[in-house]
């Protein structure tokens, strides 16, 4: 074996020797990638270990800790992984992210033809590189911006009309079709805080501590553990400040009752109406976190590759925290890799006794 590059020390354990990083290079391992690379004497270039390039013998490569030491030592970067640029999942994720921008930013949404222009991609690829790292759909994620500028702009605008097109929206048709799944209610009500519309709500105790359950004529929309009951009725109000809420008659009070047996016993689900108001990509999480068995626990990289989006961890862990009915949608099922607790609106401690009581250890 002839004698390696060692002008540096490469400090990641998990490849801390040759034997380690030969293996990696084998594998084609990508959780590699900026440990270390790799050079080649046969042909002067140097790798990535992910690299997609033949795999050369052993006793022509040299392992080194910077793309810098490399080309110290006379390598040259290889054309076909470029390992003297960001790794590719880094830049990939920098074109979506200049995406986004001109997505929130523009007043009028491009078409996919023109953002994949300003990204230099073609649009079927840039399609399907948005697609893996958000888990939407251009088209998806600005409609979905779009519901956004529309909730900022109904409570300050002249007229819905006013507001519609300011939040994006080239007809009122496209606008009021897409109202009840957008704001949960008519456009008219939501601008004014809910006036008109008429919420059922119950605010009391349970086994956890304050629980607030409310409810619009298409189903259940708020279910709220807390330990404050000031504090869960003051946000819920500020919500809907101009809602007619109704403290609930003998049916609600039967709904609010399952509620209440389903903070004791989690695992038996909840078999009443949900009125759910979210984005695309949140709707796609909370489905996931149905599929969830009780007693089982799923960690937030294992829902974004249920889903379809495996690079998209940390925005499900915000769909996760803006589930709006704790418990029936069950958020409290989703861990971090290593199995610890984090990330619940209800707090840790009630997080782990939902998850003891469905016999989870």
């Amino acid at each position: 074996m002839h004698a390696r590059t060692r002008d540096l020390e490469i400090a990641s354990s998990a490849f801390g020797d040759d034997n380690l990083r030969w293996q990696a290079v084998v594998d084609r391992d990508a959780r590699a990638d900026g440990h270390f690379w790799y050079s080649v004497k046969s042909t002067g270039v140097y790798c990535r270990p992910s690299c997609a390039a033949r795999l050369a013998r052993r006793e022509n490569v040299a392992f080194h800790a910077s793309p810098k030491a490399a080309e110290t030592a006379g390598f040259r970067p290889c054309k076909r992984c470029e390992p003297d640029q960001p790794p590719r999942a880094e830049r990939h994720a920098e074109l979506v992210a200049r995406a986004y921008r001109r997505l929130d930013s523009a007043e009028d949404t491009p078409d996919l033809a023109a953002l994949a222009a300003e990204v230099g991609m073609s649009p079927w690829h840039f399609h399907r590189l948005f697609k893996r790292v958000t888990g939407v759909t251009p088209r998806a994620y600005a409609a979905a911006q779009r519901a956004k500028r529309v909730r900022v702009e109904l409570p300050r605008a002249d007229s819905v009309t006013a507001a519609l097109y300011d939040a994006g929206f080239n007809s009122n048709g496209r606008f009021y079709d897409s109202a009840p799944s957008t704001l949960g209610m008519q456009p008219a009500k939501f601008r004014a805080g809910g006036r008109g519309e008429t919420i059922r709500f119950a605010l009391g105790e349970c086994s956890l501590g304050a629980i607030l359950v409310a409810a619009t004529a298409r189903g259940i929309c708020t279910l709220e553990l807390g330990d404050d009951p000031a504090a869960l009725l003051a946000e819920f109000e500020r919500r809907f400040h101009a809602a007619e809420l109704v403290g609930g008659d003998a049916e609600f009070e039967r709904w609010v009752a399952r509620v209440v047996g389903l903070v004791e016993r989690p695992g038996d689900g909840l078999d009443l109406p949900l009125d759910l108001r979210g984005t695309t990509f949140q709707a796609r999480v909370w489905r996931a976190l149905t599929q969830i068995p009780a007693g089982q626990t799923a960690s937030y990289a294992d829902v974004a590759a249920a889903i379809g989006a495996p690079k998209s961890m940390r925005a499900v862990a915000r769909a996760c925290a803006s589930n709006p009915v704790a418990i029936a949608i069950p958020c409290h099922r989703v861990v971090r890799h290593d199995g610890g607790l984090s990330g619940y609106r209800g707090g840790v401690e009630r997080k782990r006794a939902l998850l003891e009581r469905e016999g989870h250890a």
